[in-house]
């Protein structure tokens, strides 16, 4: 039987961090199934879910403790229990215009509000290509209920663009 085990991992960026995580879940044959990890602000942080035989997750989750005292990784293991998804429907979310407070937490509290998920949020800063002013962008995918009424979320995202000045579009 395999146990799901979700790892959040953070701790200053060098070299060899993944390849360490890599061969710390090997030595207890486990199999790195999704992850998603990025250098931010000098720190390297990620989030994967390995999969591990049932009589291998504590060794697992003692060998992610000690990398702390090692190399400076906090790992945090969270066991995986796998929800059945209902059936509903799945959309792309994106935004980009000039960066300013605040943008997260608008399109987050429409979401919220409407009972929409985020599957996966990506954001930067990036410089305008006319100027050198500096420009926000995300990109979200999102998963709503089969009876969830989209026409009232573009709705709200419309009066949020217009409000924050950034373009907004929805995909199916």
């Amino acid at each position: 039987m395999m146990t799901s085990l979700v790892l959040t991992v953070i701790g200053p960026d060098k070299p060899g961090l993944v390849e360490l995580l890599a061969q710390t879940i090997a030595d207890h044959q486990g199999n790195w199934l999704e992850s998603g990890m990025s250098r931010l602000a000098g720190k390297f942080a990620g989030i994967l879910i390995t999969e591990v035989p049932a009589e291998q997750a504590e060794a697992l989750t003692a060998a992610l403790d000690k990398l702390e005292a090692q190399c400076g990784l906090k790992v945090v293991v969270e066991r995986s229990a796998d929800a059945a998804q209902e059936a509903g429907q799945s959309f792309t979310l994106e935004l980009v215009g000039h960066d300013k407070p605040g943008i997260v937490r608008e399109i987050s509290q429409a979401l919220a509000k409407r009972q929409i998920n985020v599957e996966r949020l990506s954001t930067e800063l990036v410089s305008g290509s006319m100027s050198a002013e500096l420009l926000f962008k995300a990109s979200a995918d999102l998963s709503a209920s089969a009876d969830a009424d989209l026409d009232d979320l573009q709705d709200a995202l419309e009066g949020i663009a217009s409000d924050l000045m950034v373009d907004i579009t929805l995909n199916n």
